[in-house]
């Protein structure tokens, strides 16, 4: 079945941990008027366990992936998030690795191992993880963003800013997708999430994005960015310096979430 295979699936609001892209309807009746609907459409057991995950019903759904995961890439892969959800992460590495060795050039299976790397706080390894998925995919923005997110956890940010950029090129949404299923994991568990946003205010400063650096902005200062003097001493906020609202914004107080 391929409702999930070729979509990834990435999201995370910092600090809030694990999202998936959401994959397409499923149309089960006809679409125009003289088309009969099939008496029996049939539902997998793929397909029951994508229903058991759209519901959170996450040790439901791996009742009904697992039996075909030893020999199915895909159906490894969503045992594996399954478990993932359910912050197992020993059977997530487990069955991401069993999909990556059926399929070797399963770029998301291979960014979903990244995204346990990183939750085990090993960067290195997230990063060597998530720069093999991009091999595959290059044009993938979730992947990209996974892979600036692990760069800040290593302090690398000029790293982080160069791959931000790269994934906002290639999708202006990508830091604000909130869904909850899919194939493919994007991280979004940030700990230093002021510094995390200062960063997403540069990125789309530097790319015209105003309305969104200006959202970032605000949310660094919400989270207790503290050094304000920045925003109007970095190049990249050179073109906001006259905009109304950027000036309000540097004036307000904010409590620190």
């Amino acid at each position: 079945m391929k409702s999930f295979v070729s979509l990834l699936v990435p999201l995370i609001i910092p600090g809030a941990g694990l999202a998936f892209q959401t994959p397409p309807t499923v149309q089960t009746s006809a679409s125009t008027p003289n088309q009969a609907a099939p008496a029996n459409p049939v539902v997998t057991p793929e397909l029951r366990g994508d229903i058991m995950m759209a519901r959170k019903m996450f040790r439901e759904a791996i009742e009904f992936y697992k039996p075909e995961a030893e020999k199915s890439a895909i159906l490894a892969n969503k045992t594996g998030i399954a478990y993932h959800q359910l912050q197992d992460l020993q059977n997530a590495e487990k069955y991401y690795k069993r999909a990556v060795k059926l399929n070797p050039q399963y770029s998301e299976a291979i960014n979903n191992l990244g995204t346990v790397y990183y939750a085990r706080k090993s960067y290195r390894r997230a990063v060597n993880q998530y720069k093999s998925a991009l091999r595959i995919a290059p044009n993938s923005a979730s992947i990209l963003s996974n892979l600036g997110t692990a760069y800040f956890a290593r302090k690398q940010y000029e790293d982080a800013i160069k791959v931000y950029a790269q994934a906002v090129a290639i999708d202006p949404d990508i830091f604000e997708q909130h869904s909850s299923q899919g194939v493919l994991v994007q991280e979004r568990t940030i700990e230093e999430r002021a510094g995390y946003f200062y960063l997403l205010a540069k990125t789309c400063a530097k790319a015209g994005m105003t309305d969104r650096a200006l959202q970032y902005i605000r949310k660094a200062l919400e989270n207790g960015f503290k050094d304000r003097d920045k925003f109007k001493a970095d190049s990249e906020f050179s073109a906001l310096q006259d905009n109304l609202e950027f000036q309000q914004i540097l004036a307000a107080e904010y409590k620190v979430l």
